[in-house]
């Protein structure tokens, strides 16, 4: 295997000759399963592990290796398995907070160059959850291209995807059908040897038969989804890292159950830039959009430029990454809390001494 053919570029070059040691060799990670994991490298497909070190000093999933990630590699003695010695700086990532409630950055997939976010027309479609998508799709700093798939379950697929491109702003959005392999020409354009594409969507949303129809034969298992609200089974079990015959690199991923933000003010900003851009004409410069008198944002929804659904789903958004940061904050300074009760602590037994001593107790 040629490393370029893997994605490798000046970006990973440079970093690697930073922190390369002499019996180590750049390696991408195709799999990851418990800590065990598959990479292709010049030497071809090993299997490879971490070793304790790495594993101790990680504090969260966020300092493991990731599919997509490029890492640093030794061959074992036995000259068939590797380990893992580093983990090169990610050109990009794609976040989200993992489930349940623990404030841990979980990343999905790292270096990857087009997110195609894939939408079923079916019951998977809803603008909101696009919104969403999309918002994480920015933060991971590749490029978000909007995929609506089953134009065959739609009876006005463009209809819909006119709505898509309200919301999408500047990002693509591409309609087609992997079911009758109608419309994938469009999706040549992002696909070329080198580049890194993943596909991210909810299960039933057509992932894995798409790839299968950009691999040219089934490789991924594909399941039907109930009638009742299209929603399939969780049949992709884990990411997974494919080389295409054309050339081009795609990362299959499970669907998500819990999809919750793990991005900034700036990117939410980007994602809703026509609300950002209409705040600038309100009365208040701290306007909530909800009651003021003046509100730009407002004005724009009773005039029908803007749509009351898409200011609710940006206030909820805001409302749910100012709540996690906050959380992320307590969590991360318990050690600082706990330090801080002790100074208080300290420092009122320092003026009780001091308040006897003065009155000769």
């Amino acid at each position: 295997m040629e490393l370029k053919d893997l994605g490798w570029n000046e970006f990973h070059r440079k970093h690697f000759d930073e922190l390369k040691t002499p019996d180590s060799f750049p390696a991408r990670v195709t799999q990851s399963r418990r800590e065990k994991y598959m990479l292709y490298s010049s030497l071809g497909e090993l299997k490879a592990d971490i070793p304790g070190k790495i594993r101790f000093n990680a504090e969260s999933q966020n300092d493991l290796p990731a599919v997509g990630d490029w890492v640093l590699a030794e061959l074992r003695p036995e000259g068939d398995a590797a380990m893992i010695v580093g983990i090169l700086p990610r050109m990009s990532k794609f976040s989200r907070k993992s489930a349940g409630g623990t404030m841990d950055e979980q990343v999905s997939v790292a270096n990857i160059d087009t997110v195609f976010l894939v939408n079923g027309l079916d019951g998977d479609y809803n603008l909101r959850r696009i919104e969403r998508y999309l918002a994480l799709a920015r933060e991971s700093g590749a490029k978000p291209v909007v995929v609506l798939n089953k134009t065959d379950m739609s009876p006005d697929p463009e209809a819909k995807a006119a709505e898509v491109r309200q919301v999408a702003l500047a990002a693509p959005v591409i309609t087609l059908s992997a079911l009758k392999n109608e419309g994938f020409e469009k999706l040549s354009e992002y696909i070329s040897p080198g580049t890194t594409i993943a596909f991210l969507g909810s299960s039933g949303a057509g992932k894995s038969t798409m790839i299968n129809r950009l691999m040219g034969e089934a490789r991924q298992r594909v399941g039907a989804v109930r009638a009742a609200d299209s929603r399939g089974r969780h049949i992709t079990t884990q990411r997974e890292l494919i080389l295409l015959p054309g050339g081009g690199i795609v990362i299959d991923n499970p669907g998500f159950r819990e999809l919750q933000l793990w991005v900034n003010d700036d990117t939410l900003d980007i994602t809703f830039a026509d609300i950002k851009a209409l705040t600038a004409g309100c009365k208040f410069a701290d306007c909530t959009h909800t009651d003021e008198p003046d509100c730009a944002v407002l004005a724009a929804i009773a005039a029908g430029t803007l749509d009351a659904k898409r200011l609710r789903s940006y206030q909820k958004l805001k409302r749910e990454q100012k709540f996690l940061a906050h959380r992320h904050q307590s969590q991360a300074r318990p050690e600082n809390s706990a330090s801080e009760k002790e100074i208080g602590r300290k420092l009122k037994q320092f003026k009780s001494q001091r308040s006897k001593e003065r009155f000769g107790q």
